[in-house]
């Protein structure tokens, strides 16, 4: 299957989170087309069983696919968790990256101690899919994972600061970074893996209870530089001049993706900019 460097970037999440995704590759790779795909008729991910999570992922992108894409980005990792090998077996023909190793691999460079802690959706902590990706690269390393599952609607709410958020935050990472139940303070995490694509969006309330000590790391930008390195590799890097173009699919209310998809993003995206397709 020959693949052209005009063909999009395909990427898709189980809603907006990803988009965090979208905004580090478009900083980082301006030249290149992006086809975004949310599916936020079957959102959260983070619940569902590995089983149907693989099963989701593999409708995604298949319509990615289907409209031609160079190069699939799972920008979830709840799916990057469980699903790589469904989707590279179902697609041998196109590079498939996920979002779980690139954030292994800054937090394994961001942790002084080795002691790191991870929080996510209750489906990627429960597979120990950054424990087994950090410990592939450090393997004395201590990995602590707690799920928050609460920070997903919060962030697709547009929920992101402020007395509630904190109060909600504390509940989830006091017992890991403060008090007597954490430890003596030379055994707490001095790194923190925001281990969900829609996490980063309560950077600033997760900051103000965490402190200011505490490296904190999400997965986009490093994402952004495997899928460069990825395309290189490839020959499949587009340098065209000309700024690339980003299209939006979504499986439910084109409305509220592009009302939601815009806090993540940082921009505006116009209700005409969202096409409703079906998985």
């Amino acid at each position: 299957m020959h693949r052209s460097v005009s063909l999009p970037i395909g990427m898709f999440d189980s809603g907006v989170g990803g988009l965090t995704v979208l905004k580090a590759l478009r900083d980082r790779l301006p030249c290149e087309d992006i086809l975004y795909l949310g599916d936020t008729a079957r959102l959260p991910y983070g619940t569902k069983s590995p089983e149907t999570v693989s099963r989701y992922a593999v409708q995604a992108s298949g319509k990615l696919v289907d409209r031609g894409v160079k190069l699939l980005v799972v920008a979830c990792n709840t799916a990057s968790s469980v699903a790589l090998d469904a989707l590279r077996a179902a697609y041998p023909a196109i590079p498939v990256i996920g979002v779980v190793e690139p954030g292994a691999q800054a937090s394994c460079a961001a942790s002084r101690t080795g002691s790191i802690a991870v929080i996510a959706t209750e489906s990627t902590i429960r597979g120990n899919a950054y424990q087994k990706a950090i410990h592939a690269l450090r393997p004395e390393a201590h990995v602590l994972g707690r799920p928050c599952p609460l920070f997903v609607p919060l962030a697709e709410e547009g929920w992101l600061d402020g007395a509630l958020v904190e109060g909600i935050a504390a509940r989830y990472l006091d017992p890991i970074f403060a008090g007597e139940v954490a430890g003596p303070a030379e055994e707490r995490p001095d790194c923190l893996v925001l281990g969900c694509t829609h996490f980063p969006l309560l950077a600033g309330a997760i900051r103000n209870v965490i402190g200011p000590e505490v490296a904190m790391v999400d997965s986009a930008e490093t994402t952004a530089r495997a899928v460069e390195a990825e395309l290189g590799r490839q020959g499949l890097l587009r340098t065209a001049p000309g700024c690339g173009t980003s299209r939006f699919l979504t499986t439910d209310d084109v409305s509220r993706f592009a009302r939601t998809g815009s806090l993540f993003l940082g921009m505006t995206i116009g209700v005409d900019d969202v096409e409703l397709v079906d998985l």
